[in-house]
Order: C-alpha cells, then structure tokens, then sequence
C-alpha cells in the first residue's frame, strides 16, 4: 500500500486485450486468486472500460477487479474501496497484503474492493517499449551526475519521452488519474452500490480526493492517508520537490536510531548529530570512487547510496539495513551487495505507467535551464537529496499535452473526510497535506501523528491515529476539530 516503483507483473498484449464495441460491465463473474500469503479467499474478476471516455464506442481495455467478502455478513454495512499508492500501485496486491489487517480491525464491517489500474497487474498493459538502461531505478528517478550535471539526465529524459510517444500508443496516453476516477465510478456502476466508502493511501489519496470532488453524492465514508499537496498547477511535480524537505525532516529518526547506545553492532555515531554528515561524507567519496557490489556492473555510488537512505524512510523497519550498508560501504575490506530491488530494471510495463501518469496528469516546464538551476540549489538545501527530486523527468519533453485538467480539490461537497498523517513523512510530507486539509475545508479532519514514515494506519502501531480512522469507519463519527496524537 506504500508508494512503490515497481509492480513486478507479466507483460499483456495490446492487441489481445483491446475489444472494440464491448458495453460496460453490469456483472462480474467473480473466480478465486488467493495471492502467496494473502488470504485464500481473494476473488477477482474483469471489468471492460473504454480506452477513451470521448470515445465509448471505440476500442476498450480490461481491468482487473478484487474483492474480500465480510466474514461477518450480519456486521456488513457497505462496500469499502482500496486506492493503493503509485502511480503503479497494484489493487490485487494492497488487498493480499493489507485485507486481513483491515478485515480485523473492522470485524466485518465491508466488503473489501480494489482495482489494479490501467497498466498495472491483470489489467491490460502497454509499454513505451524502453531499453533496459532506461528503465534502472536509478536513472528513472533522474538522479543527476557528478557535480549536479543533468546532461545524462535530457538525453534519457528526451529519449523515454520519444519512446512512449512512438510505441505506448492510446494506452499509454489513457494512464492518468482523471481516467482512473472514471474507471472507479464505472466500477462502482458495476458493483451496483449507491456509493462507496473509500480508504486511499500515498498517491491513492490524490485519487480519492479527485473522485469525492467529481462525484460526491457517491461518497460514503473517506480515508486519506499520507497526502500530498493537491496544488492543481503541479500535481506530481510538486510531490516530487516536496520529498526534499519530507527526507530531511523524517532522516532525524533514523539519526537518533544510530545513535542509540542500544544498536550495538548498528551504531553509526555517538551522537544523533552526527549521523547525517557521516551518510553525506560517505556518499560524497562514493561519487568520487564507487564500490563494486556482488552485481556486476551495479557498483555502488553516492546515488545509489542516496536512495537507499530515500527508499530506507519509508518505515522504521528498513532503518537496520541500511544501518548495515552504511556500515558495510564504511570498511574497504566488506563485500558489498546492492540493496533489494537495485539490481534489475523495472519491467517496461510498470516503467510506462510509473512515468506516463505523471507526465499525462499536468503540463510540466521544458526549459533545460530552469531544471539545471534548481538541481544546483537543491544540492546546496537539501544535500541528502542532491537535486533528484527537482531535476528534469521525460514530461518535460512529453509529446502531448493533459487530455484533463488536474482537478481542483475544494470545500465543496459532504463533509465526510477523514485524513490521517504521519508527522515525518519522507514522501508526502505533513506540509502538503496541510495544503490539502486547507483546500477541504470543513470537509475534512486532520488526524496527526508524532511518527515518521510513510502509511500511517494499522502500520505504526498508533492506537490514537488508528481508533480514530477505525471509529470513523465503523460509525462515522469524527472529532469535532483536528486531532494531534502524541508519541
């Protein structure tokens, strides 16, 4: 349920799963997919939606559907809809992980649904059909080169963007968060529920919030937890700006971690203080000199380095490996291994709709020097960071402009809004949830956290945080005003 780059699912083809003329879907025809792990009762089925809403008589894609019946039927007040993080975020997945979790805490209140999106999981694929340079984590997420030179990063930024011009194809300009309101409303529409109660985590939010502002009579109850700044003007932009202050704010935790006399053999540094410019010193000589890994080919950099510490904040539970790289990159003699997920490239189908749906969401500026300044200020504000999350992407090359644009969050609507945040979240982080709890309005209450992380609820362990989310669903009831839960 976490924001996640990749989705590591087979490849479908276009052509098979593109039916011309088919009408919407009025059933499902539901049939078992128990994931590994997840509970053996997992149903999916296919809904059939228009490639173009402007066109709904024209070629059609297929979404992949997941449901978890109430194990307590007689408890069973509605339809609870899952909206996973992303983009890229499987549907199928959040409820293999997080149903049973969810289940329990809401003794059988729901009916558990999800929808893996366009292009992610069973739903049909396409892909920008890039090579497998340009699809490594690393150079996706345009970390720029040493010095802050972004030279690298135009070249591959252009290259994707004609990439996914010349071979995605109407898919691949389909993915988008306003065609995924859309599908949600048509899933609702074949589910027959007059409306839906809705848990939307990480970039799921920013989905949840459009769908309540475009269709609110069809709103029940709504969760959103770990916001992003709804800015319509940036969108995905600015969520990506904005992780430079999120890292700052959240490495602090796993400063005092390291420094905890308690960690023996995981201790960084005496003192918390210390910490960060130890990880900044190391990162430093790893630009100049990188280690070579058990990979080959895969050395580690500075910037591999520097995203782990990024990928790490997601959850304390990472803070001991990464404690154990920094050790372990720390002694010349230690053989190096790459952290979980650096080694292979991201498949191109996930690579397409990571990218596509923030470049086909909001026009992005194309002026290469706008980009170069802001890299070379970020290194200097936010050296944890070193500028990625401001350097130039593939939209600002991207071949057509926004079909929709970016809706606009407002107070209008039901107020019926419950938001949950960490208070150090390194990926969206407390100040632009606030943006969004500003532009709700009375809509909303705000349920603030003293921990850090990404996803708040039923994974930090906050029985403040997680009995308010819990109560509102079960009962609707929400504080009167906004909530601070102490540590």
């Amino acid at each position: 349920m976490k924001h996640r780059l990749a989705v590591v699912l087979g490849v479908l083809s276009l052509g098979a799963t593109c039916l011309a003329g088919a009408g919407p879907a009025s059933a499902f025809s539901w049939k078992p997919c128990a994931q590994p792990d997840g509970p053996a009762d997992q149903q999916c089925a296919d809904l059939s939606v228009p490639v173009d809403y402007r066109k709904p008589d024209g070629a059609r894609l297929t979404l992949r559907v997941t449901r978890l019946l109430s194990d307590r039927p007689a408890a069973r007040r509605g339809t609870l809809l899952v909206i996973p993080g992303g983009p890229g975020g499987s549907g199928v997945d959040a409820l293999a992980h997080t149903g049973p979790a969810l289940r329990e805490a809401l003794h059988g209140a729901y009916d558990l649904v999800s929808l893996d999106p366009r292009g992610v999981g069973g739903s049909t694929a396409a892909d920008c059909a890039l090579s497998a340079d340009d699809r490594d984590v690393m150079n996706l997420r345009s970390w720029p080169g040493s010095g802050g030179d972004i030279s690298d990063s135009v070249a591959r930024a252009r290259r994707i963007a004609d990439a996914c011009a010349h071979n995605g194809g109407a898919v691949v300009r389909s993915y988008s968060t306003a065609n995924e309101v859309r599908d949600i409303e048509r899933l609702r529409q074949a589910l027959g529920s007059a409306k839906l109660s809705i848990y939307g985590v990480s970039y799921g939010t920013y989905v949840t919030a459009a769908y309540a502002q475009e269709h609110p009579e069809r709103t029940d109850r709504v969760v959103l937890d770990s916001t992003g700044d709804p800015d319509p003007a940036r969108v995905e932009r600015g969520w990506l700006a904005n992780t430079a202050a999120g890292a700052d704010e959240r490495f602090l935790d796993f400063a005092r971690w390291a420094a905890d006399p308690a960690r023996e053999q995981l201790r960084l540094a005496q003192r918390a203080v210390d910490v960060r410019p130890l990880v900044l010193s190391l990162a430093d000589r790893l630009d100049r000199a990188p280690r070579a890994t058990t990979t080959p080919n895969k050395p580690l950099t500075g910037n591999v380095l520097r995203q782990a510490v990024q990928q790490a904040l997601y959850s304390d539970d990472n803070f001991p490996w990464l404690a154990q790289l920094i050790k372990a990159a720390e002694d010349p003699h230690t053989t190096l291994a790459l952290p979980p997920g650096y080694a292979t490239p991201m498949p191109d189908r996930d690579a397409a709709v990571y990218t596509a749906t923030q470049c086909n969401d909001v026009s992005w500026p194309s002026d290469v020097r706008d980009y170069a300044r802001a890299v070379a200020v970020g290194r200097v504000r936010h050296p944890l960071t070193a500028g990625q999350p401001v350097n130039i992407t593939p939209c600002a090359f991207w071949h057509t402009g926004p079909a929709d644009k970016p809706v606009r969050i407002t107070s209008d609507g039901p107020s019926n809004i419950l938001m949950l945040q960490n208070l150090r979240d390194p990926v969206t982080p407390y100040s632009g949830a606030l943006r969004m709890r500003t532009a709700l309005g009375d809509r909303a209450r705000l349920v603030t956290v003293d921990h850090g992380g990404h996803g708040s609820y039923l994974a930090n362990g906050d029985a403040c945080g997680d009995q308010s989310v819990t109560d509102f669903l079960l009962s609707g009831h929400r504080p009167q005003a906004d909530v601070r839960c102490q540590a």
